[in-house]
């Protein structure tokens, strides 16, 4: 395991199933009345520069049960919103706490800060990657399927953070990852270049969601403007609209009993209908319980495993 979680990218097969497999411990102790301070006396810094409600209350409810203390620290009221250098503010937390979490726009402020930082900086989200989302989005998979190996993993939408990291993580665990999104809104092409080196697992990416959601066994979308993006919203409908959507349509195209996964929030008659998110609100609420147990997970193995 590495000493920090940046991106799926630097994650090996082994890595990636070996946190699932501590998520599924984490979830089945959680269920069965069990705790362990594995944390117990630790403190995990959480910087955020963009809002947010899963990853915050997951992160700092995570903490709690695991016996730590997580401190929630505002971009715009810490000193980073004062030009504070990155590589200063990683050195000052690693004094302090025990791990950091961060919730930012570039990939390189995340690095830098893993860099600079004595203790284990884990991304909770960035403009090119969201990998504690997608541990969560494949331990649910793999919990309602059984496995990975072999399935068929189909995204639908705008090629960001998300997109990324499924296709690298889908990839690295062996399924079959197809993306359907506009021309103009691809993948970032580290991760295309990524998925041309593999030869055991097949990717595809293309302009036509049906092409695309052929024989998935699961289909996973998006919301066409991420945070950040508030000022494209019109322009990105244009893209997206009528065609870019997981509705009943394009469910008769996937495996039957296909799952529907999303990261929320949705805006249901956009990137999903309210039909398809209904029929499937079960395993996207799952989905969104296994941020909780994917990353105490994460938390434990980089924080707590001596």
């Amino acid at each position: 395991m590495q000493k920090d979680l940046l991106k799926l990218l630097d994650l090996t097969r082994e890595d990636i199933t070996r946190i699932l497999n501590v998520g599924d411990q984490m979830k089945y102790n959680q269920k069965h009345g069990l705790t362990h301070n594995y944390l117990q006396g630790k403190t995990l810094a959480m910087i955020f520069e963009k809002n947010s409600t899963r990853t915050r209350v997951s992160f700092e409810t995570g903490m709690y049960q695991l016996g730590g203390h997580a401190l929630f620290l505002s971009g715009k009221e810490s000193q980073i919103g004062r030009g504070e250098p990155i590589e200063d503010t990683a050195r000052v937390l690693s004094r302090y706490c025990d791990g950091i979490m961060i919730r930012t726009y570039g990939q390189d402020e995340v690095e830098e800060l893993a860099k600079y930082a004595s203790i284990p900086v884990i991304n909770g989200l960035t403009d090119f990657a969201h990998p504690c989302q997608v541990l969560a989005d494949l331990m649910t998979v793999r919990e309602r399927m059984t496995r990975l190996e072999g399935l068929k993993l189909c995204f639908v939408g705008d090629g960001n953070n998300m997109a990324n990291s499924l296709i690298v993580g889908g990839l690295k665990c062996g399924m079959d990852v197809s993306v359907a999104c506009p021309e103009g809104y691809d993948p970032d092409a580290k991760v295309l270049d990524f998925a041309k080196t593999l030869t055991d697992a097949k990717f595809t990416l293309c302009r036509d969601p049906r092409e695309a959601a052929e024989g998935a066994d699961v289909v996973i979308t998006d919301v066409w403007a991420s945070m950040g993006q508030e000022e494209e919203r019109e322009k990105r409908r244009l893209a997206f609209e009528g065609i870019y959507q997981v509705n009943a349509e394009l469910m008769k195209a996937a495996h039957p009993g296909a799952m529907v996964q999303h990261c929320l929030p949705a805006h249901r008659g956009e990137e999903i209908t309210a039909e398809v998110f209904e029929a499937h609100a079960d395993e996207i609420f799952d989905e969104a319980e296994n941020r909780l147990h994917a990353q105490k997970a994460v938390m434990y193995l980089l924080m707590g495993e001596q």
